[in-house]
């Protein structure tokens, strides 16, 4: 049997600082386990993969209060276990998203806050690098999710993007020219994404 990371409770990890915490398990609970992950994907708006080799129990719990603040979901993941999810998912999972220690942010409310708490983090923890996540099922690269972690919270965004649909074309023209492909490429991707989890009324 294979070991792996369990998370017996919601918000709770079995790990060891510098390495995972392992416990033999069940083909059946490999599916059980993967099963999780799926949900978990399906319900973000963006997942953010850490490699967190060396980080103290002390500093995991600090992020995890902080992504729980952002209205989110800090996990550790196994390998493996958490490929097969996402490509089971539609998911692409390149190969460097899953080697080495990984744990992952779950977005389920506000993709760019979560972006940012976990990149903010990353820059004052020795321990946490940020691998690179997905919006949507499309990866994005470490470089881009810092790209999002720079875009505004979401109320803020749709207060901008009501704001550009309503200026005049010239001023919307100006605004689509502007060379920042890649940020506006992310923000693109995040308003479609919460357009097509928007109620209808």
């Amino acid at each position: 049997m294979e070991s792996l990371c369990l998370a017996p409770t919601p918000g709770k990890d079995f790990f060891q600082e510098g390495g995972e915490w392992t416990l033999a398990i069940s083909e059946k609970r490999k599916k059980e386990v993967v099963g999780e992950y799926q949900d978990w994907f399906e319900k973000s708006k963006a997942v953010i993969l850490t490699e967190y080799t060396g980080l103290s129990m002390k500093d995991m719990d600090a992020l995890r209060t902080k992504v729980r603040e952002a209205g989110g979901e800090f996990h550790v993941l196994k390998n493996t276990l958490a490929q097969k999810a996402f490509e089971d998912a539609g998911y692409q999972a390149p190969s460097d998203f899953f080697e080495g220690s990984t744990a992952a942010g779950f977005a389920f409310q506000d993709a760019p806050a979560l972006a940012k708490t976990m990149t903010d983090f990353a820059k004052t923890a020795e321990f946490l690098k940020v691998k690179g996540g997905y919006l949507q099922n499309r990866p994005m690269s470490a470089a881009q999710v810092s790209a999002l972690a720079n875009l505004p919270p979401l109320p803020v965004m749709r207060a901008q993007l009501l704001g550009t649909i309503l200026a005049p074309a010239s001023q919307l023209a100006r605004t689509l020219a502007e060379p920042a492909r890649q940020i506006a490429a992310v923000l693109k991707g995040y308003a479609d994404q919460d357009a097509a989890t928007e109620p209808v009324s």
